[in-house]
């Protein structure tokens, strides 16, 4: 009888998922771009609310979703932090950058940068955020086939090419467009399918006062094993994400209007404080129930303890969050690849542009896949791709706010030797417990000042 009904049960889950990505997929095809601006950024003509939406589901998505979750289960409800800095991060770039952004007319960060610095760091911030976004997929791609293939019994590897499979079809035929709509349908999926794990975790566990009694102190502190340090590294790596990410730029740029982008950057930011918390406790619970379970299945492992209707929800909840993950990062570097090397180089006309940015499209959502067996921590990856575009971050507010410092060849400079310092220290295990982040915040700032103060120097010798 147990064999028969686990046998009913996967099979409502299995057509769950399939009807669903059936009809969002259609519903993606009938709302499709046309026109390369509507691929690109929605033609800016969508309202502010559905922005808010795209920009808290496109930073808080499979990837931040699964990874807070195993966080939490290795090192307590401090792991919060690393959404709760996202919601800081949007306070700040509505207050400080929306507008500056809309207003610059352009929906891409290298071309936010090109218009102080030049053509040569416009090529060199393309390159850093390219490599940046596709270690992102990487990493959605990894917790989206966890999720995947807890929910339905299957592999991680078929997990991941099912996942990579059907995200394909909404960056391919329908763009930015298509995905922030589709989107909205995916995130009222995704907050009612977290308050669900919530409410059976805490069923399960009885509240917080049994798992205070048996785990240690620190699974219940304000910094938890994860430590004050990289907490401030996560929230300042956040912060320049948000400030530079080129998702984040196209989706501000798709507004209708400059106060319209700041108001949804504000949104933004109280969609994504219920989660921070939300998330954690449901990693400290699994710590508590099954503690010798692997944390990758922290937030996974709660759906076979649920009624079936509701683990089918859930499941869904969970491929809608890796769909639009990989999907507006996959546009994303899409855009970047476009505007910067193929337009200029092959000068298409308007139909065959948008005609080489689907095959664009399909080829970068591809390319990650070459590297998700190598599964490193997806948090420790997550911030890690964080600090490479927090030097790009650097880099833009320098030129926006302190136009006098540094020149063209400084700030190429300063971009290079970040990407390489950073992704050094990162893969040398952040030695003396020095976390990427600063090193990725360092050195362009450093870079652009040495840089200032010895073309100060050499004026003053030639005059």
């Amino acid at each position: 009888m147990q064999m028969g009904d686990d046998a009913f049960r996967q099979t409502v889950i299995v057509a769950s998922v399939v009807a669903y990505i059936v009809l969002t997929s259609l519903l993606a095809f009938v709302l499709r771009s046309r026109t390369s601006a509507q691929f690109m950024v929605g033609g800016r003509s969508l309202p502010a609310v559905v922005i808010a939406v795209l920009l808290m589901s496109e930073f808080i998505g499979a990837k931040s979703t699964v990874g807070t979750a195993q966080e939490a289960f290795e090192k307590g409800m401090a792991a919060g932090w690393s959404v709760l800095a996202a919601s800081i991060g949007f306070l700040l770039l509505a207050l400080f950058f929306a507008r500056q952004i809309y207003t610059s007319q352009q929906h891409t960060i290298s071309g936010i940068v090109e218009q102080r610095f030049g053509n040569g760091t416009r090529i060199v911030v393309s390159l850093v955020m390219i490599y940046a976004l596709l270690l992102v997929n990487v990493g959605n791609y990894i917790s989206g086939a966890a999720a995947l293939s807890q929910a339905l019994g299957i592999n991680l590897t078929l997990a991941t090419f099912t996942v990579a499979a059907f995200s394909a079809i909404y960056y391919v035929f329908g763009g930015l467009k298509s995905i922030a709509y589709v989107t909205v349908l995916h995130s009222v999926l995704k907050l009612i399918g977290v308050g669900v794990l919530v409410a059976v975790a805490a069923s399960l566990t009885g509240g917080l006062a049994p798992m205070r009694a048996a785990l240690p102190a620190y699974y219940f502190s304000v910094t938890g094993a994860v430590g004050a340090n990289t907490i401030f590294a996560w929230i300042i790596g956040t912060l320049g994400a948000i400030f530079s990410t080129q998702y984040i730029i196209q989706a501000i740029a798709s507004n209708r209007s400059a106060p319209a982008a700041r108001s949804s950057a504000f949104l933004a930011s109280l969609l994504c404080l219920p989660l921070g918390f939300s998330l954690a406790f449901i990693g400290v619970a699994a710590r508590y129930l099954y503690p010798g379970q692997e944390s990758l299945f922290a937030l996974p492992v709660f759906i076979a303890k649920m009624p079936v209707g509701w683990a089918a929800l859930v499941t869904l909840s969970l491929v809608a969050s890796a769909l639009v993950s990989v999907s507006t990062v996959a546009v994303a570097i899409t855009a970047l690849v476009m505007r910067d090397f193929y337009v200029p180089w092959r000068k298409p006309t308007g139909e065959a542009e948008l005609r080489a940015t689907r095959y664009v499209s399909l080829a970068v959502g591809l390319v990650p896949l070459l590297c998700v067996f190598f599964t490193p921590k997806i948090l420790e990856l997550s911030f890690f791709t964080r600090a490479l575009r927090l030097s790009i971050a650097m880099i833009a507010l320098a030129g926006v706010y302190l136009p006098w410092l540094g020149s063209g060849r400084s700030a190429v400079t300063a971009l290079i030797a970040s990407g390489i310092v950073t992704t050094a220290w990162y893969l040398a295990g952040n030695p003396f417990g020095i976390d990427n982040m600063y090193i990725a915040a360092l050195t362009p700032a450093l870079t652009l000042g040495i840089s200032h103060l010895a073309s100060r120097d050499r004026s003053r010798a030639n005059s």
